[in-house]
């Protein structure tokens, strides 16, 4: 393909056959290029309109680190609620509402050493 010396110069099929031209040239690279991505990535298409999945703890439930007297929980995730922000405002401590997790914690250990057996 000839350079153009001055685009200004050029009718107006000219510019339109030079501008088919410039998109055919990109358009072959662009294929190129995704063909070379597709070759280091294992295969699968690329731009197929399909997100990578995300964290696979997104959007699960968590169970809760804090309660009140009231029965309000807080997973410690997220904005600080109202209720535990007026608790601290009110002189306690966010440590006051943590929930017991020794028990549960005591259990899991005995449910990991029962499964174990010595050679």
């Amino acid at each position: 393909m000839a350079r153009p010396s001055n685009l200004s110069l050029m009718s107006v099929d000219a510019l339109l056959k030079l501008r088919d031209d410039i998109s055919d040239v990109l358009s072959g690279k662009v294929d190129d290029l995704k063909g070379q991505l597709s070759r280091l990535t294992g295969g699968g298409e690329i731009g197929n309109g399909r997100r990578k999945p995300g964290r696979a703890t997104k959007g699960r439930k968590v169970a809760p680190k804090y309660r009140d007297s009231e029965g309000n929980t807080w997973a410690g995730r997220g904005a600080q609620p109202r209720w535990l922000t007026a608790a601290i405002k009110a002189g306690k401590k966010r440590e006051n509402f943590l929930i017991d997790k020794s028990a549960a914690a005591s259990r899991k250990v005995a449910k990991k050493t029962r499964g174990r057996r010595k050679k």
